[in-house]
């Protein structure tokens, strides 16, 4: 037997999640068991606890789309009992069983080897944020970001994206400029490394312009929406925006074609989800490298199984600041 969160529907098509005792025997059928340690929050995660949004086909179900742990039992050669092990996406926590559990059991192709020198609770307050966070970072350099090139542009910084992304950029060197419709978030900002904070409303308002004066030499955006169509015109000269999430709607509103044929910006869609092995990989390796372990402290909220009903109902309100991070046995 092991704890997980269940989330239910009854007849009128409502949900409701609580934490269940279940049997080994439920869980779905794969090649790895892993005893899980840690897992995280994020945005789809608060769906799935709550109206599913689309992303959960059958209930009952165990949400959580990351989770760290040790493998208990495998039938595939590439992992044995005793490997630590990182999961992020592949519509676990959505489609298929997830991480806020005390076991899940997932196919092979699904797992990365826990980094050297990251902790399975350190992987966790990375989680699915921080690896997007640093596969947009990643995308950027490929794509010419260099240090000196000026001001790197993040916005939704306090989530949870945002906050790994200026942690990593200012420990990388850049001048990180933090976009925060919160005001009061920004001293934990500043903590993080950004040297700028920009009110989110200075970015909102929808305009004419077809460019305006060149600014930003990358930047990391999870809001999309007025903000990006108003981003996308400040750009500098042959520089790339890395879109990794829709908090300010799918549209990007006030947006022209002028500053791709103009100013040759470049707009690169950050996908984790499907991300090949080597690519995750790549970005763990880079997150154990370049991710300031206190910085990633001061962001991590605890949590218990318990706890995230509530935490996902706020994190859908935007109430959550930084990383939680769910101890599933505690």
């Amino acid at each position: 037997m092991f704890k997980a969160l269940v989330v239910e529907k009854d007849e009128d098509g409502k949900t409701h999640a609580d934490v269940q005792d279940l049997d080994e025997a439920r869980l779905p059928e794969a090649e790895v068991t892993v005893a899980v340690e840690y897992s995280t929050l994020n945005y789809k995660d608060g769906l799935c606890i709550g109206p599913g949004g689309g992303l959960v086909r059958h209930y009952p179900h165990v949400p959580g789309i990351d989770f760290a742990g040790t493998v208990e039992a495998s039938s595939d050669d590439r992992y044995k009992p005793g490997d630590k092990v990182v999961l992020t996406g592949w519509r676990v926590g959505e489609a298929h069983w997830g991480g806020y559990a005390q076991k899940a059991r997932v196919k092979a192709d699904w797992l990365v080897p826990l980094p050297d020198g990251l902790t399975t609770r350190q992987a966790m307050a990375v989680g699915t944020a921080g690896f997007t966070a640093m596969l947009a970072v990643m995308a950027l350099e490929d794509h010419g970001l260099k240090l000196g090139d000026g001001p790197v542009l993040v916005t939704g910084a306090a989530g949870g994206v945002g906050s790994v992304a200026t942690a990593i950029l200012a420990k990388l060197g850049h001048e990180v400029a933090a976009v925060t419709g919160r005001p009061e978030t920004a001293d934990y900002l500043r903590d993080l490394g950004a040297a700028q904070i920009v009110p989110r409303e200075d970015l909102t308002e929808v305009t004419r312009k077809p460019l305006e004066s060149e600014t930003w030499a990358g930047c990391v955006d999870s809001v999309a929406g007025a903000m990006l169509g108003r981003v996308l015109k400040q750009m500098k000269y042959r520089s790339s925006v890395a879109a990794v999430g829709l908090a300010g709607g799918a549209a990007i509103e006030g947006a022209l074609i002028t500053p791709f044929i103009l100013r040759g910006v470049n707009l690169l869609g950050i996908d984790s989800v499907l991300r090949p092995y080597g690519d995750r990989v790549r970005a763990w390796n880079r997150l154990a490298a370049d991710l300031p372990m206190d910085k990633l402290e001061a962001m991590v909220q605890p949590a218990t199984l318990a706890d995230l009903p509530s935490l996902g109902a706020d994190i859908l309100k935007g109430r959550v600041k930084g990383r939680v991070v769910v101890d599933v046995n505690g």
